[in-house]
């Protein structure tokens, strides 16, 4: 049994079931964290090559750097939604536990690849837009779009799984 301290200093006895579901919340929060960490360190290097010759660009070029910063934010979130519907516990069976754990996946993993892709393209478009001011644009638009087709589908996931767990409870309250 996998015991789990609440907040009242109480210790609630979870099934094995539930460590499927904390095992998909902590794959969320690492695996966002660590595309972002990945983002801001590829991103970073490239801004630090760039102050010396040009310290103008430094405020366009942390742009990168903020939308790394995101995905990290995302791997929270995803992680406390988690948590408050594993709960004490009680109730909690296989079917919960696995669907926590692929959201968790699901939501780590493409934050990681985000992570990966804004390092690459934010690093290279800094490089760049640090020669030519006019990549500038160009930059934001393969930022964004990183950002997007790769997390989108985590966002909208999220989305999807909280008014779900709104529906479910309001149907509750209304029996």
């Amino acid at each position: 049994m996998l015991s789990v301290i609440i907040a009242e200093q109480t210790v609630v006895q979870a099934g094995p079931e539930a460590f499927f579901g904390f095992f998909g919340v902590t794959s969320a929060l690492v695996f966002a964290n660590l595309g972002s960490a990945y983002g801001v360190a590829k991103s970073g290097v490239s801004i630090a090559g760039i102050a010396i010759p040009k310290p103008e660009a430094i405020m366009k070029s942390l742009v990168p750097v903020i939308m790394a910063g995101i995905l990290g934010i995302y791997g929270l979130i995803m992680s406390v939604v988690l948590i408050q519907r594993i709960g004490d516990g009680k109730g909690y069976d296989y079917k919960k536990g696995f669907s926590h754990f692929a959201s968790g996946l699901c939501c780590g993993l493409s934050s990681w690849a985000a992570g990966y892709a804004i390092g690459v393209a934010g690093a290279s478009g800094v490089r760049s837009n640090a020669r030519q001011p006019a990549i500038f644009v160009g930059l934001i638009l393969i930022l964004i779009l990183s950002l997007i087709h790769i997390s989108e589908p985590t966002r909208l996931g999220m989305i999807s799984y909280a008014v779900f767990c709104l529906k479910k409870k309001k149907k509750k309250k209304n029996k």
